[in-house]
């Protein structure tokens, strides 16, 4: 169902509030660029510091200026079911095309908590959703057994998998009958994850270099090994780089660069540090980003 390079959007700000021209000129250079998917409202667009408001709005203005051009998958989730129901019935609302659902984070809940969490979501609101599976930053890791008997719900299609764990995606797959996609939310692990079944990556790296990662993607389909063995290499250190802090921070600080935004994050995430700043712009030289 979605395949290919997806990018895990920033959210730029002027000002401190959402820069609205500024956001919908970089998801049409996105598009343009030959990115496969958007994802507004995730962690990377920092979902945790939008107030209701601003998240809903940030989803509509992604799918206006996508124009039905490339899938719209809209981050919804949230550690209160309610909140992720509502937030979830928005996008469909808005016309997002499947809503990422993070697990649950701080309040860790079980397996079976987990499992119900997304049947909820799912009983309450007709579209796709993907899981989000994160533990390094939601504590909780949802079991291979758990995500194939959520599988087997309708409008369960697919995960983001940023466990770092390579046996997952082939256990995944061995796991679950049927269409299940799987994306990979760590950018420096994609060639691995592609080779154990993996379709696509939701990425971080995406955000400034879209046509590389787009041309990663599209070697891998056409097993055009050569070229995508390059690409691949191409790439590393920009993914190094980009998590020399706690991303967004990197990403929006190489996005500045590019001229596509201010680097500001919204507090507790801070400007990045000189030397990381040193690190950001050097991996974007390597790689032919910047002169």
């Amino acid at each position: 169902m979605f395949s290919g390079s997806l990018v895990a959007l920033i959210t730029p700000f002027q000002n401190g509030s959402i820069d609205e021209t500024g956001f919908q000129s970089f998801v049409e250079w996105q598009i343009s660029e030959g990115t496969n998917g958007l994802i507004p409202t995730g962690t990377t667009g920092e979902s945790p510091t939008l107030n209701h408001d601003e998240h809903k709005r940030v989803v509509e203005l992604c799918i206006e200026a996508a124009k039905g051009k490339v899938p719209i998958i809209a981050g919804t989730g949230s550690n209160s079911t309610a909140e992720a129901i509502e937030l979830t019935q928005h996008a469909k609302d808005a016309g997002a095309d499947a809503a990422l659902v993070v697990t649950p984070y701080y309040n860790k809940p079980t397996q079976e908590g987990l499992y119900q969490h997304y049947k909820m979501i799912v009983d309450e609101v007709d579209l796709p959703v993907i899981i989000y599976n994160i533990p390094g930053r939601s504590i909780v890791d949802m079991s291979v057994e758990t995500m194939a008997r959520l599988a087997k719900l309708p409008n369960i299609v697919g995960v983001k998998d940023a466990t770092c764990d390579l046996a997952r995606p082939l256990a995944s797959r061995l796991a679950i009958e049927g269409e299940f996609c799987q994306l990979s939310g760590e950018d420096a692990t994609i060639g691995a994850f592609l080779g154990q079944g993996g379709d696509g990556c939701i990425s971080v790296t995406a955000n400034v270099a879209p046509r590389l990662c787009a041309t990663l993607h599209n070697s891998w389909q056409n097993r055009d090994i050569d070229t995508f063995s390059e690409v691949r290499d191409q790439l590393m250190p920009l993914h190094d780089a980009l998590f020399c802090e706690t991303s967004p921070g990197p990403v929006k600080y190489a996005a500045s660069l590019l001229g596509k935004c201010d680097d500001y994050c919204r507090p507790p995430i801070v400007p990045i540090a000189e030397s990381s700043k040193t690190a950001v712009r050097d991996a974007m030289v390597s790689v032919g980003l910047l002169n």
